[in-house]
């Protein structure tokens, strides 16, 4: 007979994680498993991202994005210091080019402000006193609520609480199919009286199984950063450009981590398959076609400008220009102190088929018995704990 169970939460990246903790805190006595296709918790985007706790101005109000970000940060910021869990709280400021940038960053100021963020903006010298190697034309949005954390170690926390509290995990286990509430798993069958589907890169094809999420598909990217070996002086902050609005990618930034070191990134390079971390790595030809296909309807319609935002990002694998992006935003640095790459990670982004647009906020749909996570997009992870709550108050049968 399958195992019982009155919630069963597939991933185990920081989305799952929270939903679980949300669930066992409020129904303590509820029988709760988490299903991993891993062998650990956060193999993914949750153990692979910048590890940036964002502070919630890039935001339109009326968005998911804005509604969770600020009460993210400070969530997971009491997280982290109840089990005490390091927190770089250096600060992020964003910088700008020239004059038209400038009107871009008074619309972040704007946002930020309707967001409930702490931002302001600075004049040019305020931002040298703040970071003197920073370099920013007129002025520059500071952000002193920004900070960074090892997601994997807050990932890891979560896993250990969670068992503490009698929240069963099954890990190397993934899901195949289900008939009716019947969970059909490589480790067996399981029953539950509630499914949510947080599954990440794969989230989009479990929905489609149970009925939802049919005019979408996930369109991979893949994100690298390089590490800055020479020291970890040159940089007292992290630094952001100015963001093209138009897409959900922030644009090569130099990440100020939480042991105090340096790395610049990510990319968003257009990925080949679901999980095309390496050339071969974890191949599927079934995805490397319907992705293309995709892709190249993208390409040649120049959907949301993906032709160019494709030949730009791949100019990044062309080492020299990627560190350059980052060397415009400071004063002075050593391009051959960058010595190597951290591990790539794979944003997993909704394309709505219809429309052939990125969609660029959280989706979410269900029934009650079923509820499915179809994008999680950045800033999830800072997002994650208020997020969890609502898919509780708004998705789940009291």
């Amino acid at each position: 007979m399958p195992q019982e169970f009155d919630y069963i939460v597939i991933g185990g990246g920081v989305i799952g994680l929270s939903i679980a903790y949300a669930l066992q805190k409020k129904y303590p006595k509820a029988r709760v498993l988490l299903i991993e296709k891993e062998g650990d918790v956060a193999a993914h985007a949750s153990g692979r991202n910048s590890g940036i706790l964002h502070a919630g101005f890039y935001y339109s109000a009326d968005s998911f994005k804005a509604k969770f970000t600020v009460a993210g940060n400070i969530a997971m910021k009491e997280f982290c210091r109840r089990h005490n869990i390091p927190i770089n709280d250096s600060g992020k400021l964003v910088v700008a080019k020239n004059d038209q940038e400038l009107a871009a960053l008074d619309e972040l100021l704007k946002r930020g402000k309707a967001n409930g963020s702490n931002v302001s903006l600075i004049s040019a010298a305020e931002a040298e006193k703040i970071e003197p190697n920073v370099k920013t034309h007129k002025k520059a949005l500071f952000s002193p609520d920004t900070a960074c954390l090892n997601p994997e170690q807050v990932c890891d926390v979560l896993k250990q609480v969670l068992m503490e509290r009698g929240v069963r995990f099954s890990f190397n286990t993934c899901y195949l199919s289900h008939q009716g509430n019947v969970i059909q798993t490589t480790q067996g069958d399981f029953t539950a009286k509630t499914l949510i589907n947080a599954a990440g890169l794969y989230a989009d094809k479990i929905a489609q199984d149970f009925g939802f999420g049919g005019r979408y598909t996930m369109i991979p990217f893949k994100g690298l950063y390089l590490k800055y070996t020479k020291n970890k002086t040159d940089i007292k902050i992290s630094i952001y450009p100015v963001p093209d609005l138009r897409n959900p990618f922030l644009g090569v930034h130099f990440t100020k981590t939480v042991d105090g070191g340096i790395k610049i990134g990510p990319t968003a390079i257009p990925a080949f398959w679901r999980e095309n971390y390496s050339l071969r790595e974890n191949f599927k030809a079934g995805e490397l076609a319907e992705i293309l296909k995709y892709e190249t309807l993208l390409f040649f319609k120049n959907s949301f400008h993906f032709r160019d935002l494709a030949f730009e990002e791949i100019r990044k694998y062309y080492r020299k220009y990627f560190i350059s992006l980052a060397c415009a935003m400071v004063k002075h640095i050593d391009p051959a102190g960058f010595t190597c790459h951290t591990a790539p990670g794979i944003r997993a982004q909704l394309l709505d088929k219809q429309s052939l647009s990125l969609v660029q906020d959280f989706v979410v749909e269900g029934d009650g018995s079923t509820v499915h996570v179809l994008n999680a997009v950045s800033p999830a992870f800072t997002c994650a704990f208020p997020f969890a709550d609502y898919i509780l108050a708004h998705y789940l049968p009291s």
